[in-house]
């Protein structure tokens, strides 16, 4: 049986030690994930100059699409002013991102979108980012800490329990929540966790489940989750 087709989103890196040059990258523990799940994972590249350019028509040959983590989003994308905790923004990855989450929601594809994922699709949908969470009885910043899953979800469906446990690594967070997205789970502090779009087939977590993909059951749920999701994409066409 061929594996479903999963797009990762690349992240540019301008330069990597093991090559001569900068490089499209995507962390191995994401590309495992797809791999274990039964999905065969694809580094997306986004051309430079133009990295939108034939997104919809690359992206359609896709049964699905990983939108990963990585850097601040720069409050400009939201119409804020920049707080001075929010660092080492990247233009051209923001560009990028904000174009494929569109186009994944236009087109319908099945996504899960992870820490900066969530953040980007949040931002793509019309909402605002809060720029920096203090640290709270709720550790954010890199630590495992409890999650409440909103019964009723599509998420509760995956992980099947009102409570996880989840590996956490961010200081950024949503807001205000953009269009058509719901909260689906929340920290104890009242930090958004997870959302789930209404119309396109999207999932999206703020934390890290390609941590613990191997040994945590509610996240490998997640990744098998998005290859059932894009395996069933692939038969319908």
């Amino acid at each position: 049986m061929t594996r479903p087709l999963v797009a990762v989103v690349g992240r540019r890196a301008e330069q990597v030690a093991i090559l001569r040059f900068s490089a499209t990258l995507a962390a191995e523990a994401l590309c495992e994930a797809v791999w274990a799940a039964g999905g065969e994972p694809v580094v997306l590249h986004g051309p430079a100059g133009d990295p939108a350019m034939d997104l919809p028509d690359r992206l359609d040959r896709f049964d699905g699409v990983l939108m990963p983590g990585g850097a601040d989003v720069d409050p400009i994308r939201y119409g804020a002013q920049a707080d001075p905790r929010t660092q080492d923004t990247v233009p051209f990855q923001d560009d990028y991102d904000l174009a494929v989450s569109r186009a994944v929601i236009d087109l319908g594809l099945p996504m899960l979108a992870i820490c900066r994922g969530m953040q980007i699709l949040n931002v793509a949908a019309g909402g605002t980012l809060c720029q920096h969470i203090s640290e709270t009885t709720t550790p954010h910043h890199n630590a495992i800490h409890d999650v409440r899953v909103l019964r009723e979800s599509r998420l509760h469906l995956i992980v099947g329990s009102d409570h996880i446990d989840v590996s956490s690594y961010h200081h950024q967070a949503i807001d205000r929540l953009g269009a058509d997205l719901v909260v689906t789970a929340v920290a104890g502090d009242g930090v958004v966790e997870a959302v789930e779009h209404c119309r396109a087939d999207i999932i999206a977590v703020q934390w890290h489940p390609e941590d613990r993909h191997g040994g945590c059951a509610t996240d490998t749920a997640l990744f098998a989750d998005l290859i059932d999701r894009a395996g069933k994409r692939k038969d319908s066409l």
